[in-house]
């Protein structure tokens, strides 16, 4: 998700209903203090000084470390910059974080979990909530319990738990059932992540898990569609169907739009690559346009391409 999950990406997935608030892509933190600038280009909103996107959703700040000192005051920099919400990040499975004491690293300890979490609430007492990602473990489940538990003993609001454990990385299965096991003995809310795609995914999270809310992730990505779909279902029992590759492009090409003036174009061409990426394992009209495209580096052409895929009768692309 690192890369693509910025503010051009939040505010085009909440202009339709559905999304109830957002997460930053994590802020490192090693040992120091970091400037403005670095929490303003991971959250831009926070320059209106009440961070939501366009269309009204909060945007939660999220910090990764390992450090208790250096996110303390990091936390206390970011209450100072306007944000009205910090998520903890100890769920990356990452191997370059992990190796820097960082994200899923710190299921191995739950004491120093515990210690992070608590130094961050200390930071900002109950000006700001402080809530919390992790995942079932690190090599194995053995502790995910006691992971849950020292992030609500550190003073966290609310607990996000993807359903699998670090080694296991994004192989399915996701065990559901065992963020059920969690949310059993704790008294702060417990919300569901991982391997939703589908409406029928959403449920059979839900059920297994007990959880009433979800978040998604590369499943937001994957259909942009997915959570406006389950909102609706949720309001009226109807099934929409799914997003097809038209609509999915023109998000696409919607990001380009709101990206191509800001950021140089390669580096543009490669988040959208990155976007398409997530399309392509269940949409194979998106397989068959990232395939055509994958080795186009120029803007104007990729997005040319992109138009020219909308078209159902349009001929096979090159590329």
């Amino acid at each position: 998700m690192e890369g693509v999950i910025d503010a051009a990406t939040r505010d085009l997935l909440t202009r339709s209903a559905g999304i109830d608030w957002t997460v930053t892509e994590f802020v490192r933190v090693v040992d120091t203090r970091l400037p403005p600038r670095v929490f303003l280009r991971h959250c831009p909103e926070l320059a209106s000084g009440d961070p939501r996107t366009p269309s009204g959703i909060p945007v939660h700040l999220q910090l990764l470390g390992s450090d208790p000192a250096a996110l303390a005051a990091n936390a206390r920099q970011a209450l100072s910059l306007g944000a009205t919400s910090l998520d903890l990040n100890f769920g990356c499975p990452a191997k370059l974080v992990n190796r820097h004491d960082g994200g899923a690293s710190m299921l191995r300890d739950p004491h120093r979990l515990r210690t992070a979490v608590a130094a961050v609430h200390g930071a900002v007492g109950d000006t700001l909530p402080v809530t919390a990602k992790i995942r079932l473990g690190f090599a194995d489940r053995r502790l995910a319990l006691d992971c849950a538990r020292a992030a609500e003993d550190g003073g966290a609001r609310q607990l996000v738990v993807h359903a699998r454990t670090r080694n296991e990385g994004y192989r399915p299965p996701a065990h559901w059932e065992w963020i059920g096991r969690i949310r059993q003995h704790l008294s702060i809310p417990v919300v569901a992540n991982g391997d939703i795609w589908t409406l029928e995914d959403y449920w059979k999270a839900r059920t297994l898990s007990g959880c009433p809310d979800v978040m998604l992730g590369r499943g937001a990505l994957a259909d942009p569609g997915l959570a406006p779909r389950i909102r609706h279902w949720q309001a009226t029992g109807e099934r929409r169907p799914s997003t097809g590759w038209p609509t999915k492009a023109e998000t696409l090409l919607d990001y380009a739009a709101t990206q191509r003036n800001i950021l140089p174009q390669k580096v543009v061409v490669a988040r959208l690559k990155q976007w398409m990426n997530h399309m392509r394992g269940r949409d194979s009209e998106a397989a068959r346009c990232f395939q055509a495209l994958r080795r186009v580096t120029e803007l104007e052409d990729f997005l040319a391409g992109l138009r020219a895929s909308m078209t159902p009768e349009a001929p096979a692309l090159t590329a």
